[in-house]
């Protein structure tokens, strides 16, 4: 409804200067008038009074004004910690109060604010960032206050409590019960990287509620794969535990706090770490046969990697070798057959035999030891020669248990160019090297001139070579790998002949596959988090889709679907709802852990109802603190011209009494003529009146 009103304008006649200088002429005549004769003074006054304001020239202004509604804000907090207890039921039924109390509350318009409606993993409680979008389009002068429907604990507080005046009254209506008790596990320092078979150290400590007497607290540390650990603990004191990184890749650590009867929540009584594993320096034994051209190819590859060291020995000479050079001038130094296969055997990630023949130098058993270690975890690479198709290969012995392929016999001597097989394209080993995937009838690499025939046994066909023969094969063998180069000339690659090709990729490759590094591993399952979403991959290119087991942090099971990309990646999407652990399996028992969270989430690190954040905005702004168990209907009460009733049971908005202006008009309060001719009058009128009493 609009609304009249009415204001004095003044609009003077003269500019500033001239006004004031005309004004005090009048004051100072008036004041020589006293001095000389008092008589008659009131009718000087009143007529110095109307000199001055028919100068000022007083108007009327009257203004159309339009009554404009006052926002009041309620903003609910739905973080996760609004979940535990009465919390959540509470929230609710103190806004449906609120919102029946304000319903009908003339010239208020009630906006309700929410956080993190759909963030179950929300890390931290911001409610004053979306207060603070609420409120951008409503002006200052039309904020009738703001009611926090919460437990407390806000993470995004101003920090100076004087700026919660641009809100209106604040009042803070507390969901939780007083007195609540809660232990939680807190990582004080945690590595993100680790060194294979070394240790790490994290430390971590148990934080109890005031209200919790307790002297010691049980603590369980799970070392995935190994039986747990219970420790006992002093809450609130440092403890440092030391974890050792068992393997490359993600090593997944658990540790748990025992709950108690009646606390808040158990899942801030659980902390997950993940340290990825790095290895130091990789080993590796390179056995040549005999010098050959590609001797120094292999060679210069390894020796260039910063993260090997290599032991390289070369057989120049065979024992039953015959000529006129006495022993005693022979310089060579003797094949230590003993310390390498026996004694230092399981020191070496990985062993490469390079044209390497039976010449009775390495006794048959030690291929025996090489067997046992490949399948304890260990690594073997057969680069074959000529010497393979033959009789001295080293296919007759006890590694035939483990090489994926066996000798025809036959050494094909043409020229031929390596390509890859169908499931090459899809194992991480070779897919995307330099050449074939731009154009894999013709990759553009040069042509090799020397293959031995081999007949698969075992193992994934990489690449094709000669006659559609296999080229390379990879295959698993017990807890080890095997790897197996059926020609001795990709060197060829590396000196110039032709275009060449990715001679030193695809060898790192192989060697670095050998040795289990993770980002090469045609099984492994592999997860990662970003933000509230978890990805899972796997590389099992054999298959269309695969099914995987989830654990939630909760102990819940699920079946999960993954389903092939146009890459030739096995992937599915998910959406984490809770804070913590997720691990997930396969049929072939291959693993993976993603952890959801912070390692001290904010939203879990206090979940207990406090009032000591809010209080004192809530204090400065005129507003109060209630807790909805106490005071499920307080009263709802507005004030005005700086009277405010905080505290007590009472939710405070604020009056503005602000308007929008529709039509202003402005009308003098006498008119010029009519005033000048009163003003004649009224001086005409002084002088007779003095002129008679003189």
């Amino acid at each position: 409804m609009d609304k009249m009103a009415v204001t004095i304008h003044f609009s003077p006649l003269l500019p500033m200067f001239w006004l004031g200088l005309a004004i005090g002429i009048a004051v100072m005549a008036l004041a020589f008038a006293f001095w000389k004769n008092r008589n008659g003074m009131v009718l000087r006054c009143f007529l110095t009074a109307a000199f001055i304001a028919a100068l000022l020239n007083p108007s009327l202004i009257e203004e159309q004004r339009d009554p404009v509604t006052d926002v009041a804000f309620v903003v609910v907090d739905k973080s996760p910690s609004q979940d535990l207890g009465e919390r959540k039921k509470r929230t609710e039924e103190a806004l449906a109060y609120l919102q029946t109390e304000l319903k009908d509350k003339p010239g208020i318009e009630l906006r309700v604010v929410e956080s993190a409606t759909d963030e179950k993993l929300a890390r931290e409680t911001r409610l004053f960032e979306a207060l603070d979008k609420a409120i951008a389009d409503v002006p200052a002068g039309r904020r009738a206050g703001a009611v926090f429907l919460t437990d407390g604990q806000i993470h995004d507080i101003p920090k100076n409590a004087e700026e919660a005046t641009q809100y209106g009254p604040v009042t803070t209506w507390l969901s939780g019960d007083k007195n609540e008790k809660d232990r939680r596990l807190v990582i004080v320092q945690a590595p993100a990287y680790g060194i294979v078979g070394q240790n790490v150290q994290m430390k971590y400590k148990v934080e109890d509620t005031s209200n919790i007497r307790e002297d010691v607290a049980a603590v369980t540390i799970n070392r995935l794969g190994q039986p747990p650990e219970v420790v006992m603990v002093e809450p609130g004191e440092e403890q440092t535990v030391d974890l050792k990184v068992e393997h490359a890749g993600q090593n997944v650590f658990e540790l748990s706090v025992q709950g108690m009867d009646g606390e808040l929540t158990p899942l801030n009584n659980r902390a997950a770490l993940i340290v990825n594993g790095v290895r130091d320096r990789l080993r590796v034994l390179l056995v040549s046969g005999q010098p050959h051209a590609g001797g120094r190819t292999w060679r210069d590859l390894l020796t260039s990697d910063p993260g090997v060291d290599l032991v390289h020995f070369t057989i120049l000479r065979d024992p039953e070798k015959l000529d006129l050079t006495p022993q005693n001038e022979l310089s060579l130094i003797a094949f230590p057959f003993q310390e390498l296969f026996e004694t230092k055997l399981y020191d070496f990630d990985l062993i490469i035999f390079d044209q390497y023949k039976l010449n009775r130098i390495l006794p048959d058993y030690y291929f025996e030891n090489i067997v046992k270690y490949v399948e304890q975890g260990g690594a073997l690479l057969e680069a074959s020669g000529p010497s393979f198709a033959t009789e001295d290969s080293v296919y007759y012995t006890d590694l035939a248990n483990i090489l994926p392929a066996a000798p025809t016999g036959e050494i094909i001597r043409k020229s031929f160019k390596p390509e890859l097989t169908e499931d090459g394209f899809k194992h991480p080993v070779t897919s995307y090297l330099e050449g074939p995937r731009s154009d894999p009838a013709h990759p553009g690499w040069s042509n090799w001139l020397r293959q031995v025939g081999i007949t698969q046994r075992s193992g994934d066909v990489l690449m094709k070579g000669a006659n559609d023969m296999p080229l390379l094969i990879l295959d698993r063998v017990g807890k080890g790998r095997v790897a197996q180069l059926a020609s001795d000339h990709i060197w060829l690659w590396s000196r110039g002949y032709g275009p060449g090709g990715p001679h030193a990729e695809l060898l790192r490759r192989i060697v670095h596959w050998s040795m289990k590094e993770p980002e090469l591993d045609e099984k492994a399952l592999t997860a990662e988090v970003h933000g509230d979403l978890i990805t899972v991959r796997s590389r099992n290119f054999r298959q269309p889709d695969m099914r995987v087991q989830m654990t939630k942090p909760d102990g819940k099971t699920e079946e999960i679907k993954l389903e092939a990309t146009p890459e030739g990646i096995l992937r599915a999407d998910i959406k984490a709802d809770l804070l913590g652990i997720y691990s997930f399996e396969d049929a072939e028992g291959q693993k993976a852990y993603a952890v959801s969270g912070d390692l001290n989430p904010p939203e879990l690190s206090g979940v207990r109802t406090t009032e000591e954040l809010m209080k004192p905005l809530s204090d400065a702004s005129g507003g109060g603190m209630l807790w909805m168990a106490n005071t499920p209907h307080p009263n709802v009460r507005f004030y005005t011209d700086g009277r405010m009733f905080g505290g007590g049971n009472n939710v405070i908005f604020r009056r503005n009494n602000a308007y929008d202006v529709k039509g202003v008009e402005e009308k003098p309060v006498l008119p010029a003529p009519f005033l000048a001719l009163a003003f004649l009058m009224l001086v005409t009128f002084v002088w007779w009146r003095e002129g008679r009493a003189g």
